[in-house]
């Protein structure tokens, strides 16, 4: 039910995104200097016309300032630079930067979850008892490697590092 009146607020969609923070307020502070200059020159053009005394010391003045305004605006560049360097090229979806941020926490998130099972699986091998070998006990060698019965007969099998741990102070259960 259009009565033909136009609405009192009528939101208008924005053609540009908001600058970041710090560069606003750098580019606030580069406007606020360039209009306190140009107001300035406007004071010594007009005391030099009436022939003032205070001309000079604002000439002198508003050359100062032409230089701090440069100095503000090229601070409003570099600001922009280096806020683009940090934060990426835009924040929107198709934006490269979001990719390489999202690869990265994908990235990370995978690795947590690796050292995450890989702990897990420590643990509950060192809880059960076939889990690991047991700590103080050297594993029981396979036949026919270097460490095995077949190697030598003076190869201490189980029950010789038992005898030997007891040869050398500790009471046997034998």
């Amino acid at each position: 039910m259009s009565t033909g009146r136009r609405e009192l607020w009528v939101e208008d969609p924005v053609g540009r995104r908001r600058l970041p923070d710090p560069v606003r307020t750098a580019a606030v502070r580069a406007g606020l200097i360039a209009a306190v200059t140009l107001i300035q020159a406007v004071v010594a053009y007009l005391f030099t016309l009436a022939g003032s005394w205070l001309a000079f010391p604002v000439v002198l003045s508003s050359v100062a300032s032409t230089v701090v305004a440069t100095w503000a605006v090229l601070d409003v560049w570099v600001t922009r630079q280096v806020w683009k360097q940090r934060y990426g090229v835009v924040s929107e979806p198709s934006s490269t930067a979001r990719q390489l941020r999202r690869e990265r926490r994908m990235a990370r998130r995978a690795a947590r979850e690796a050292a995450r099972i890989r702990r897990r699986e420590e643990r509950a091998a060192r809880r059960s008892p076939r889990g690991g070998a047991a700590e103080g006990v050297a594993p029981e060698p396979v036949e026919g490697t270097a460490g095995g019965p077949a190697a030598g007969a003076d190869a201490p099998g189980r029950q010789g590092a038992r005898a030997a741990r007891a040869g050398r102070g500790e009471l046997s259960r034998a």
